[in-house]
């Protein structure tokens, strides 16, 4: 019998966002491309009340189609209103309501199995409230700073952990993760650790000096690669850069913390080795990643993140924080080191990589079991465990 899953996540990339969630579709297109499974994506989009929903940053999400094709998916992408930095809270109520009639309308066509929302929040209280209404049981997935952050707020953290309670299985992206959700009171019994995947056929071991000549990079490289905010702490990789004279480090992402970094490199005078990249294409990251000598992400919280294991599977070594699932991933000395979050260490632990670097061959085996294939034979198990106990 197939299982007819109604995938719901704001998080989910589109024309406007080629980026924006890539690992939620990555993880989608694995699950229906089982025979045992059909899955129906809806992607909400969020608009502020007009006359702001007329901003020009705006304008792309409102040519976004309603419904189309999106890599062999059908996605819906229903629109409910925002309030601008307000949000948070009441996303979940407008989002909830707006959906739910589209919701209904696909679910008597043909009825759901099961929800699988692909974030903690505000998909997993929209989840629930959709679960109340259609009779349909749910899961829910927590990545990172969707319960550091949800799931501490004053505002948020009761709708967190209530959807946690009446979730009938979770999702834990790393073992340290599913900790942090029983230490909320979440029941650590329904908690499924479920690993991330990567593609080793795209993101594969290359010749590291050829890969710097094409892209005209020289001398050792730093490469970073998450959005430019505060919790990802670049500025930690800045401060490093006057204790390692002869890196270059390169930050692909974007964001508004862009300004404060330009000008910290330019105040401790390294701003002629530090070079930003912008949002990369997803695709165009295998390369980027395979002219750098070292991956640093020092975090102030992950879950497992990404960027990791995709560097490790192209054989470049990590140096990263002591957060999420770290530890578990880090499992042999050549993938890396862990530090603390201090510009000094975080130079150290560089500084000790390049002067001894690992076979890229070996740093390659500890991304090897993060396989989009596992992670598919485990997102099948346990939706159709979920679907057979309603």
């Amino acid at each position: 019998m197939t299982l007819n899953v109604l995938m719901l996540s704001t998080l989910f990339p589109d024309i406007s966002r080629p980026n924006f969630g890539v690992f939620v579709e990555r993880q989608a297109r694995e699950l229906a491309s089982r025979a045992e499974a059909t899955v129906t994506v809806v992607a909400p989009v969020g608009l502020p009340p007009w006359p702001l929903s007329l901003s020009a940053r705006y304008a792309p999400l409102r040519a976004l189609p309603r419904k189309e094709r999106w890599r062999e998916l059908t996605v819906y992408r229903p629109t409910f209103p925002i309030i601008p930095k307000f949000g948070g809270r009441t996303n979940v109520i407008t989002m909830a309501r707006a959906i739910l009639p589209l919701v209904r309308r696909l679910h008597a066509q043909t009825p759901f199995d099961v929800i699988d929302a692909s974030f903690f929040f505000p998909d997993g209280p929209v989840a629930q409230r959709l679960s109340k209404a259609l009779g349909i049981p749910y899961s829910v997935k927590a990545r990172g700073a969707d319960i550091h952050h949800w799931g501490t707020q004053r505002g948020t953290r009761k709708m967190v952990a209530r959807a946690g309670d009446e979730a009938a299985g979770l999702l834990a992206v790393s073992d340290a993760m599913r900790r942090s959700m029983a230490r909320m009171g979440m029941d650590a019994d329904k908690i499924r650790v479920h690993y991330t995947g990567v593609d080793l056929d795209t993101f594969e071991l290359s010749d590291r000096a050829a890969a710097k000549e094409a892209l005209d990079f020289s001398g050792p490289v730093v490469l970073c690669v998450g959005a430019l905010i505060p919790r990802k702490g670049q500025e930690l990789l800045v401060r490093a850069l006057p204790a390692l004279p002869d890196v270059t480090l390169l930050l692909a992402g974007q964001g508004q913390y862009r300004r404060t970094l330009e000008n910290l490199a330019q105040e401790l005078g390294v701003e002629r080795r530090v070079g930003f990249l912008g949002s990369v294409p997803h695709h165009k990251l295998p390369r980027i990643f395979a002219a750098a000598d070292v991956m640093a992400l020092p975090s102030a919280s992950e879950g497992l993140a990404n960027a990791w294991v995709e560097s490790l599977a192209c054989g470049t070594p990590i140096v990263i924080s002591d957060v999420g699932g770290a530890r578990e991933l880090l499992d042999r000395p050549e993938a890396g080191q862990i530090v603390e979050r201090d510009p000094q260490a975080i130079a150290a632990a560089i500084q000790a990589i390049l002067d001894n670097p690992p076979a890229p061959e070996k740093v390659r085996e500890s991304a090897q079991r993060f396989t989009w294939a596992a992670n598919g034979d485990a997102l099948l198990a346990h939706l159709q465990g979920i679907a057979a106990s309603a």
